[in-house]
């Protein structure tokens, strides 16, 4: 789609879907937990296993807390509160990566992204497979992830440390909806900017496409809930 028509589209209808259910405050339930981070801030296990349901399948994340301690420590805890439920794989380029963790609430992205991480040194290499945290300089990781479609030694030069890899599914990440490409100017998938500020309201209404996370667990956990 072109990005022009909300580019240049009259400000004041976005600011009324900014106040609408998904772009304004969070909902009354457990998720409202989610707008103070520092009540997750729990230690990793050393190795632990993340389940994603979503709108293409499933798919299960290995997690080697030794591999980078601080990454490893916020995915726990991002999984562990339900941050990632609903939300949107909003960056999926065929061949090189797949992101997601913006969460579809402005509000409580913005709570976490005030609470960014440690870098962790680059111990294993972005191959095919594994899973690393964005950044966009010195310890500025804070939610959104992405799952390496390739070999990507470029990511390990510019400091991207994995801190997992997918063990099960990565025909269901390579399954997600690719059709609106890279941001501008290499595509004409969403902004980052946009969806910081107007969660999965702007998703829902330019890029209704996109596939989600319907639900995250941390799997040993779900096992002892459930009495098995």
């Amino acid at each position: 789609m072109s990005t022009t028509r909300w580019i240049t589209g009259p400000l004041m209808a976005w600011g009324a879907l900014a106040c609408g259910q998904d772009g304004g405050a969070p909902p009354a339930d457990a998720r409202t937990a989610l707008l103070e981070p520092g009540r997750f801030a729990a230690v990793a296990p050393d190795r632990f296993r993340a389940r994603f349901e979503t709108t293409e399948g499933v798919f299960v994340v290995d997690v080697d807390r030794s591999w980078a301690p601080h990454g490893a420590d916020r995915f726990y805890n991002l999984v562990r509160s339900g941050f990632y439920d609903d939300v949107r794989f909003f960056r999926v380029v065929e061949g090189f990566v797949v992101s997601w963790g913006l969460h579809g609430h402005p509000r409580i992205t913005e709570a976490w992204e005030r609470r960014s991480i440690l870098d962790d040194e680059a111990r294993v290499p972005n191959v095919r497979g594994r899973v690393a945290f964005a950044h966009h300089g010195v310890n500025t990781r804070t939610t959104t992830v992405f799952v390496n479609f390739r070999d990507n030694p470029g990511m390990d030069q510019e400091g991207f440390a994995p801190f997992g890899e997918v063990v099960e599914g990565m025909d269901v990440l390579e399954a997600m909806y690719s059709g609106y490409g890279d941001a501008p100017p290499r595509g004409d998938g969403p902004l980052q900017t946009h969806i910081r500020t107007y969660g999965n309201a702007y998703l829902d209404r330019d890029f209704p496409e996109l596939d989600s996370v319907l639900r995250a667990t941390i799997e040993e956990e779900e096992v002892a809930e459930s009495g098995s």
